[in-house]
């Protein structure tokens, strides 16, 4: 490999972890209303999620996830309880579409996927 391939791969590698820190940096603190819910924008797009809020440092409590898909075909959304897998909400999304799930949310942490456009588990489990 030539030196400045191995130089534009080195760069290439640091432009994404750069990036990837500076999402993670502005994404921001979820909401907790008046009633003691707390609101979590999922975006959903093919083959992946993207959080508009963080999901380090939750507490247990009710959880009003607002999904929308950003894709161009169905999706879905489907939310389990970490422990013990029960889904807690399972639905489909067609493209555009913005539904929302509330759930509560136990010690346990919960797992969330899309079971139609298969995409892995994202799994918060760091809840208090």
């Amino acid at each position: 490999m030539s030196r400045i391939s191995q130089i534009s791969i080195k760069a290439f590698i640091a432009l994404a972890v750069f990036i990837g820190m500076a999402n993670a940096a502005l994404a921001e603190t979820p909401t907790t209303r008046k009633d003691g819910v707390t609101v979590i924008h999922l975006d959903e797009y093919n083959g992946y999620f993207a959080a508009k809020e963080t999901l380090a440092g939750l507490k247990a409590g009710k959880y009003e996830f607002v999904v929308t898909n950003k894709s161009t075909k169905l999706v879905g959304f489907q939310i389990q309880d970490l422990a013990t897998k029960t889904t807690l909400d399972k639905f489909p999304l067609e493209p555009g579409e913005k539904r929302i799930s509330a759930v509560t949310i136990g010690t346990d942490g919960v797992r969330y996927r899309c079971p139609i456009n298969p995409t892995p588990w994202y799994d918060v489990d760091g809840i208090k």
